[in-house]
């Protein structure tokens, strides 16, 4: 098993969770995103943002508008909705949870 394919499926399992905190406090557009998750270590290129953003769109928790840009073509800004402020307040919870069970899991035995 190469660890490379579960060092990725770990960081495929908590993007949902980063892009909704990344929104949490203000609007983005999708190469702040992308330049923010690569600040956290958790490299994501357009391809792989851009569907994501859509589910999160279609499930209601993102929504979106356009701005003009000086420099090309409109933006698109995301921001979070009021179910989505939600859904991350339960992620957080969750993310707790599983953060608290696996340094229990992780913590060694002393030795008797």
């Amino acid at each position: 098993m190469k660890i490379e394919n579960t060092k990725a499926q770990m960081r495929k399992g908590v993007l949902e969770y980063c892009i909704l905190s990344i929104l949490e406090s203000n609007e983005a557009y999708p190469s702040e995103i992308i330049e923010k998750l690569k600040e956290g270590k958790l490299i994501v290129v357009e391809g792989t943002l851009y569907p994501l953003l859509t589910r999160l769109k279609n499930a209601g928790l993102l929504k979106y508008r356009w701005e003009e840009s000086k420099s090309g073509p409109p933006r698109k800004y995301y921001s979070l909705t009021e179910v989505g402020v939600e859904f991350l307040k339960e992620l957080e919870s969750t993310w707790n949870e599983l953060m608290n069970a696996v340094n229990l899991t992780r913590k060694k035995n002393p030795k008797q």
